[in-house]
C-alpha cells in the first residue's frame, strides 16, 4: 500500500512539472508570430500555425485571442502592416463566430476597420465577404 502511494506521489509530481514546461514550450514556439505577420510571410505562418496545431493540438482560434502584437490582434497588425497574404491566411483560418466577437477593446474586427479608416485594406474586403 505504501508502495501505491509513493508511485502515484511521484506521478504526480512529474506530471505537474510537465504542465509548468508544455506552458513554457507553447509560449517558445509562439514567440515570433506577430514577427511573421508583419513581415507577411505566409508560408512560415503556415508552418507555425500547423506545428502549434501538431505539437500541442491547438487550434488558431484557442490561442488568437492571446496574442497581442503592440495592443493589437493578429489579423488587426495585419491590416496596418499591410500584409495582405498573412492577414487573408488568419481570417480564412478563424472561426466566422470568432471574427465577429469583439476584441479585448470591446470592438469588433468590421468596427475597428471602419473606425480606424482601413476599409480599402484587402484584408478588409476578405473579412466583409467571410462574415
Amino acid at each position: 500500500m505504501l508502495k501505491i502511494v509513493k508511485t502515484s506521489l511521484a506521478l504526480a509530481a512529474l506530471g505537474l512539472g510537465f504542465t509548468g514546461t508544455a506552458q513554457a514550450d507553447i509560449n517558445d514556439a509562439l514567440a515570433n508570430i506577430c514577427t511573421i505577420v508583419q513581415a507577411n510571410d505566409k508560408g512560415e505562418l503556415r508552418k507555425k500555425i500547423r506545428l502549434v496545431e501538431s505539437d500541442y493540438r491547438l487550434k488558431l482560434r484557442d490561442y488568437y485571442s492571446g496574442i497581442t502584437c503592440g495592443g493589437n490582434s493578429l489579423i488587426r497588425t495585419a491590416i496596418l502592416n499591410n500584409a495582405v497574404e498573412a492577414g487573408t491566411l488568419l481570417v480564412k483560418k478563424m472561426p466566422k463566430d470568432d471574427l465577429s466577437s469583439p476584441e479585448d477593446d470591446g470592438k469588433t474586427l468590421q468596427a475597428w476597420v471602419s473606425e480606424s479608416g482601413h476599409q480599402d485594406s484587402p484584408i478588409a474586403d476578405v473579412l466583409a465577404k467571410r462574415l
